[in-house]
């Protein structure tokens, strides 16, 4: 056996987070394991050491399986734009803006040859491939063209769990229809049923549990309780769930505002981990209020989401924010909108000619069909000098100072890092910008920035001196894999 095959009766059902704990637990067995999914639909992106792009959920899983993360383990990533085309990214590369029909018809083959190439390679180099799926793997109309679910299981002859979310009701008949709708030679593989984000008592389970494994003669290997921990999200419907949650000590309130093409949020896991903290993500058509700091996030569309902002009414509440001393922090497509103009001669993304910035940074962005991808390391200037950075960029534009706007007011913005290009911050620190993805994941830089703001609120300052983020991380996938290794039992698994 060379890989273990994990797919769901539905998105959502909590495949990513099986297979991250499958890739932690296997890893703590002695086997050298890694994460594989052939193809994944989701705007956050990581990029490897060697500046490819991957899903953010494949990088954390590889993390999982103590392996650095390659382009091998997510050979195919959809970037979707929002006017029904998708960005295609191969082996880590972009390489076209398709829609659904043209994708099929252009990349099919081609992908599963990638897609080939990398499980080779990956079962050369590995005992064991913890391979996910997408979405449901009986959507009967494009089962014929899926490059993600049980073509994989089939060409690696993978033992296979089904994962089914209870939590939403429905599972029995999620699961046996499911069962039906799959080939005789794909049922065949399913080794495996686990119940997933089960609230109730067991007991009560029970007699269902029974009925299900007799009707189908698939054992129900694990029934997984609902865990309550910040696992890093895949696409942006899982924001919806997020400002559900609750703290008993927040002191200092964050708005996140969710852009519709919304891209890289995992940049702000560490801030909704920070305890006194509360992170909000606030719809374009929100009230927007006086919270102690905005961020205007990653966007794979920055021209779209800019124009959504002014006709909602919402560029016009950051502006009035910010002129009341407010402080707004913009990441990558987020520190494009902070400036005055914004061009795309070309049409990149989908319309021509120059736009509006939100005017608050002396700056103009050129979209281009150049893409920057690549992990820094970088030294802070600004909220304190000299703090070690570690990041990535992901970025189509360059943005540059216009100085002739300035006039006299040139030495009221300063560069955040050694490297004047990647962010700037006025003089009074209000307003913030940089391209650097995962800065909050430096922890002494991001409780700097926190430091500013609860000194506004005469909080008093949080200690600096604390690990970085990747060391939290690791707890989180710890005790991801304590709390499923004691609910799941992968014995029919590991024999078959």
């Amino acid at each position: 056996m060379k890989a273990i095959m994990v797919v769901g009766t539905t998105s959502h059902a909590g495949k990513s987070l099986i297979t991250t704990a499958l890739c932690r637990l296997l890893s703590r067995q002695g086997w050298r394991v890694c994460p594989f999914k052939g193809q994944n639909m989701a705007l956050n992106a990581y990029v490897t050491p060697n500046g490819g792009e991957i899903g953010h959920a494949q990088a954390v899983q590889a993390w999982a399986a103590g392996v650095i993360p390659c382009v091998e383990m997510n050979p195919i990533l959809l970037k979707p734009q929002g006017d029904m085309t998708s960005q295609v990214i191969l082996m880590g590369k972009a390489v076209g803006k398709v829609s659904a029909g043209e994708y099929y018809e252009k990349y099919f083959d081609k992908g599963w040859q990638v897609i080939e190439e990398s499980l080779r390679r990956l079962t050369n180099e590995f005992d064991l491939v913890v391979c996910e799926g997408a979405g449901s793997p009986v959507e009967i109309n494009i089962k014929h063209r899926d490059l993600t679910n049980m073509r994989v299981a089939r060409y690696l002859k993978a033992p296979t769990l089904l994962v089914v979310d209870i939590d939403r009701g429905g599972s029995f008949a999620q699961v046996i229809g499911t069962l039906e709708l799959l080939e005789p030679e794909e049922r065949a593989l399913i080794k495996g049923v686990v119940i997933n984000k089960f609230r109730g008592q067991r007991s009560l389970l029970e007699p269902g549990i029974k009925w299900l494994e007799e009707r189908t003669g698939i054992p129900v290997v694990g029934v997984i309780p609902w865990i309550d921990i910040l696992f890093p999200a895949e696409d942006s419907l899982d924001l919806l769930d997020r400002n559900t949650r609750n703290k008993s000590n927040q002191e200092v309130t964050i708005v996140v505002i969710r852009l519709p093409r919304i891209s890289n949020f995992t940049d702000f896991d560490p801030l909704e981990a920070e305890p006194s903290v509360f992170l909000k993500y606030l719809s374009p058509n929100e009230t927007l209020g006086y919270p102690d700091a905005v961020i205007l996030p990653g966007t794979k569309t920055t021209i779209a989401d800019m124009m959504v902002l002014q006709k909602s009414g919402m560029a016009e509440q950051i502006q009035n924010y910010a002129a009341s001393g407010g402080t707004i922090l913009g990441i990558c497509g987020g520190f494009q909108m902070l400036g005055k103009t914004l061009v795309d001669p070309d049409g990149l993304e989908g319309k021509q000619g120059r736009h509006p910035g939100l005017g608050l940074l002396p700056l103009k962005t050129l979209i281009t069909s150049g893409k920057v991808a690549r992990q820094r390391m970088v030294t802070s200037n600004y909220p304190q000098v000299g703090l070690p950075i570690t990041g990535y960029e992901i970025h189509q534009g360059r943005s540059r100072l216009l100085e002739a706007e300035m006039g006299d007011n040139k030495s009221a913005y300063r560069a955040l890092f050694d490297d004047h290009g990647l962010g700037i911050v006025d003089v009074n620190q209000s307003i913030w910008g940089s391209y650097l993805h995962g800065m909050f994941d430096n922890s002494p830089w991001r409780r700097a920035w926190l430091n500013q703001l609860r000194s506004r609120r005469g909080l008093p300052s949080l200690p600096t001196g604390v690990v970085n983020y990747r060391e939290q991380r690791e707890a989180l996938l710890n005790s991801l894999a304590d709390t499923i290794e004691s609910h799941l039992d992968l014995t029919p698994i590991l024999r078959s």
